[in-house]
């Protein structure tokens, strides 16, 4: 058996990763419901990170593997069509996706924030982690409940059909695939900002 409480009720595994292999893992745990934070998995994975190179010093260099095949990463297929019009109210994060109610509330505010971020950078991919710490998504510090509210999302992009859904692509990864041209439309007490791209 492995070394550790008899009854954790919390615990967080992090990778002891160096020259592209994996040494080991460090597992923490705890007697008190969610006692890790994200400090500590940070602090953890800057030690684990030191602890890894000095182990592969420690140990020989592996034998010379061949190199590993790229695999290209799927096309983003071009947004095409007549322009999605798609509308928030800041009160509480309503949206609209041409003038059809969509969803509100923080699973509205993660799709305008998506949307948006795919709008001015072209990024399609996205971490659970850079949302939770999204500052104007404003997501409590305990029991945040994002995988219900993505999943959530999802399913209600699904049902209506968007030109606008949101996939897993990986662990807490997502990806955002827009199928129209997007113009957003925000407003705010009754003045509206209009956001053409």
């Amino acid at each position: 058996p492995l070394p550790g409480l008899q009854e954790p009720r919390s615990q967080l595994a992090v990778p002891l990763r160096a020259r592209g292999r994996v040494l080991g893992a460090l597992l923490v745990e705890s007697r008190h419901d969610q006692h890790f934070g994200y400090d500590d998995e940070d602090a953890l994975m800057l030690l684990c990170g030191q602890f890894a190179v000095a182990m592969s010093l420690m140990q020989p260099p592996p034998e010379a593997e061949p190199p590993a095949r790229e695999v290209p990463k799927p096309a983003v297929p071009a947004a095409s069509g007549p322009p999605l019009r798609m509308r928030r109210f800041a009160r509480d994060n309503s949206v609209f996706l041409d003038d059809v109610y969509l969803i509100r509330g923080v699973a509205g505010a993660i799709l305008w924030k998506l949307v948006s971020e795919y709008l001015r950078s072209g990024r399609c991919e996205f971490s659970n982690r850079e949302l939770r710490l999204a500052p104007e998504l404003r997501l409590p510090d305990v029991q945040d409940n994002l995988e219900v509210r993505l999943l959530l999302l999802q399913r209600r992009l699904a049902e209506q059909q968007a030109d606008i859904q949101i996939g897993r692509c990986g662990r807490g990864r997502m990806r955002l695939e827009v199928r129209r041209p997007v113009v957003l439309e925000q407003e705010n007490f009754g003045r509206r900002a209009t956001d053409p791209v």
